[in-house]
């Protein structure tokens, strides 16, 4: 059985950090690109990033200001989400997603790529 939990979220005050990590059975992830998404309340489910099976790591453009890191570990089936100078506006219940190797090329960005999603974490950040 396919699966991937999410771990790690919780109350953390802004400034502070929080690494979300993401363990999936079933299959081996190595092969997969995993990306990481969150949804706030009210608001549509975003792109954080991802990270190729290569090890080659994609950010939304709003999370490439060296705040969240994107890290696997094969060995463990794990990939991590490293969040530092946490915002109140980072409050979300973020999931990770894993997306088949067989599609090939395509928009690592959008949701609808991804074959097999967790059941979310959520992180809220208090001011």
């Amino acid at each position: 059985q396919v699966q991937l939990v999410e771990s790690g979220g919780g109350l953390v005050q802004a400034g502070g950090s929080l690494r979300l990590s993401c363990a999936a059975s079933g299959f081996a992830l190595s092969t997969y690109t995993m990306g990481w998404f969150r949804q706030a309340p009210g608001k549509e489910r975003e792109f954080v990033g991802a990270i190729s099976w290569s090890g080659n790591v994609m950010y939304d453009e709003y999370f490439a200001k060296g705040r969240f890191a994107i890290s696997r570990e094969n060995a463990k089936n794990t990939v991590y989400l490293q969040k530092n100078s946490l915002q109140p506006e980072d409050t979300a219940v973020y999931y990770c997603a894993a997306r088949n190797p067989g599609r090939g090329s395509g928009h690592v960005a959008n949701a609808h790529e991804y074959d097999y999603w967790g059941q979310g974490t959520q992180v809220t950040v208090s001011s």
